[in-house]
């Protein structure tokens, strides 16, 4: 029964906490880790089915990732710590919860829709950042 809930759309990040820990522990440089948490990102999502697009969208870079919900394949995180993991994501009540495996510990991230927000839990050993997004207008 999760299929019924629609993540298609724009989303403005309205909070961000412990990013700067997340990349801290993924072993990315303070410079990078300085401008990365003052930006506001906004994340486009593209749902068919199954399938769907993510992008993350900032003047300081863009990602994008791609994905079939309960299909394990080998991610490379370009952009974030360039590392490659076995990721796979699967319908957990209605949220996305993605799990990397790879050389670091407890990696992964947890999508979930609360009225007009998105919210983002993403896990790297023992850091936790969670992220708000609110629907764009």
């Amino acid at each position: 029964m999760g299929h019924v809930i629609d993540y298609n759309g724009t989303w403005d990040m309205i909070s961000n906490d412990n990013d700067g820990g997340y990349m801290k522990a993924l072993g990315i440089d303070f410079a990078t880790r300085t401008i990365a948490t003052m930006m506001k990102p906004q994340k486009v999502i593209k749902q068919d089915g199954d399938s769907f697009s993510i992008q993350t969208l900032s003047t300081f870079r863009n990602l994008s990732c791609s994905f079939t919900i309960g299909k394990e394949e080998e991610e490379l995180c370009k952009g974030i710590d360039n590392r490659s993991c076995q990721t796979v994501v699967n319908w957990d009540n209605g949220k996305l919860v993605c799990v990397q495996k790879g050389e670091k510990k407890n990696r992964g991230w947890t999508h979930w829709i609360q009225g007009d927000e998105l919210h983002l839990v993403i896990t790297c050993e023992d850091q936790v950042c969670k992220q708000v997004f609110k629907r764009s207008a």
